[in-house]
C-alpha cells in the first residue's frame, strides 16, 4: 500500500470478518468521531472507486483493535539498562526500585515512547499504563514523561496513566501524581504490611477524587492475605461506569473451587474488571515449584462464567518483570490459549472488545454504530493470525490510517 498517514477514511472493502463473511465497511462522522454506519457483503463485481479515503482489504481479516489495558510503559525495554537478573517478583521489584533511581525523565519518556508506537503498529490503539511514583528526590518523572508521550501521540492512539503508588508513596504523593497527569489509582496492596490498610487508604484517595482505580490485586500463589474480596465490596457501591479493574489475580487460579466459589458472586456484583496477565505471570510466578510449576494465571473460565469481564493484557515488555515480548495482542492471545486453555475466540475478545470494556471505552469494530478502531491483519480466520500473527497489519484509530507495515519474502523454492 502506497498511502499516505495518516489518512481518513470512509470505506473499507473486501476485509474477512471473524465468522469467515466478506464485507465492505462505511465509516463517516458523528459526534465528532469516526463511526460504522454499514456492514454489508462484498459485491465482489463492484469496481472499487479509486479514492484514497476508501481502503482495499481482500486478503486482511479484519480485527476490532487491541487495547492494551495493562501495561508500564516507564519499565519497558530497560532490561538492557538495569541488566537484572533472572528472578520472581520479589527480585523483580527490588532490582527495578534500586535500578529505576539512575533513570532520568528522558529516559522515561524516550523508551515509553518507543514501546508505545510498537504497539500502534501491532495494532492497539488505546493502552492503559500503569507508572510507578519513585523513590527520591523526583518521584513523578515517570508520570510526567507518559503524560508527554501521550501528548505526542494524542491523534493516533490512547493512553491513560495509572499512580502505581507503593507503600512508601504518601498520600499527598498520590494526590500530585493525579494533578501531573494520572488518571486513575493505582497500587499493590496485597504487597503491603498491612494490605487490608493500604487498600483503604487507596481507595479512600480514589473516592476524595472522584477517579477510577486499577489496582494490582493478589499476585501471589499461596497466601490467605488476598485483598479481592474487600476490593469489591468497597466498590459495589461505586457510581456506575466509574473504573474498578483488578489486575493478574494470580490467587483466584490456585484456590480451590470451593473458595473460589465464595468469592465470584461478590466479584460480580463490585463491577470489578479483571486483567490477567499471561506472559508476566507465567516468568515471575511459580519459580518456587520446579515440580509441576503451576501457570501463574487467574481463574479466567470461572470468573467469564460469573459474568464477571476478563481482559488479557501484555504488562511488561523486555523489563525486570519479563525480559521478552513483542508489544502484540496476538501474542498476549496465543499465551492465553496455550496457557489459560481458552477458546481462539475467546482468547481474541480478551484482547479486544474485552480489554476495551474494561478499561470504560466506548463499543468498536465492525459493527453498526462501533467507533472506527480496527486492526486489518493478512490472513484466512481469526485462528490464522493468531498462530502466525504476520507483521503485515492495517491499523486504524478513530476512522484514520495510522500504520501499514508490509513484508517481502523471496525464496529459492515455490509455494506450491
Amino acid at each position: 500500500m502506497n498511502l499516505s498517514l495518516p489518512q481518513s477514511l470512509s470505506q473499507l472493502r473486501g476485509a474477512v470478518l471473524a465468522d469467515g463473511s466478506v464485507v465492505d465497511v462505511d465509516i463517516s462522522k458523528v459526534d465528532g468521531h469516526a463511526v460504522v454506519t454499514a456492514v454489508r457483503p462484498t459485491d465482489e463485481r463492484a469496481v472499487a472507486p479509486d479514492r484514497a479515503d476508501v481502503l482495499d482489504l481482500r486478503g486482511y481479516v479484519l480485527l476490532t483493535a487491541p487495547a492494551e489495558p495493562h501495561a508500564h510503559l516507564d519499565k519497558a525495554l530497560s532490561w538492557d539498562v538495569l541488566r537484572p537478573p533472572l528472578g520472581d517478583l520479589h527480585d523483580a521489584i527490588a532490582n527495578w526500585k534500586e535500578g529505576s533511581a539512575g533513570l532520568d525523565e528522558e529516559s522515561f519518556r524516550t523508551r515509553a515512547r518507543t514501546a508505545a508506537l510498537a504497539l500502534l503498529r501491532n495494532g492497539t490503539t488505546a493502552v492503559r499504563s500503569h507508572v510507578d511514583i519513585l523513590l527520591g528526590p523526583d518521584p513523578l518523572r515517570g508520570i510526567r514523561a507518559i503524560d508527554r508521550v501521550r501528548r505526542e501521540l494524542e491523534g493516533v492512539m490512547d493512553i491513560e496513566i495509572v499512580a502505581l503508588s507503593k507503600v512508601y508513596a504518601t498520600d499527598e504523593l498520590v494526590h500530585q501524581a493525579l494533578d501531573a497527569g494520572a488518571d486513575l489509582v493505582g497500587g499493590s496492596p496485597h504487597s503491603a504490611p498491612d494490605p487490608l490498610g493500604d487498600l483503604d487508604r487507596l481507595l479512600t484517595i480514589a473516592e476524595a477524587r472522584g477517579v477510577g482505580v486499577d489496582l494490582h490485586t493478589d499476585e501471589f500463589l499461596e497466601g490467605d492475605h488476598h485483598t479481592i474480596g474487600a476490593f469489591a465490596e468497597r466498590v459495589a457501591t461505586w457510581p456506575a461506569g466509574r473504573i474498578r479493574t483488578a489486575g493478574h489475580c494470580t490467587r483466584l487460579g490456585t484456590m480451590s473451587r470451593t473458595e473460589l466459589a465464595g468469592l465470584l458472586p461478590v466479584i460480580a456484583s463490585s463491577g470489578i474488571g479483571v486483567v490477567a496477565n499471561p506472559i508476566t505471570n507465567l516468568y515471575l510466578q511459580g519459580r518456587g515449584h520446579p515440580v509441576s510449576t503451576p501457570r501463574g494465571i487467574t481463574a479466567i473460565e470461572p470468573l467469564r462464567e460469573a459474568g464477571i469481564r476478563v481482559a488479557a493484557g501484555a504488562d511488561n515488555v523486555r523489563d525486570a518483570f519479563n525480559p521478552v515480548g513483542r508489544s502484540d495482542a496476538l501474542e498476549t492471545a496465543m499465551l492465553a490459549i496455550t496457557a489459560a486453555h481458552v477458546h481462539p475466540d475467546i482468547a481474541m475478545a480478551m484482547v479486544t472488545e474485552d480489554a476495551r470494556a474494561v478499561m470504560g471505552l466506548p463499543e468498536a469494530g465492525p459493527r453498526v454504530g462501533a467507533r472506527a478502531e480496527f486492526l486489518a491483519v493478512r490472513g484466512t480466520s481469526v485462528l490464522d493470525v493468531i498462530a502466525n500473527a504476520p507483521a503485515d497489519r492495517v491499523v486504524i484509530h478513530d476512522g484514520k490510517l495510522v500504520s501499514v507495515s508490509e513484508t517481502r519474502t523471496q525464496m529459492a523454492v515455490s509455494a506450491h
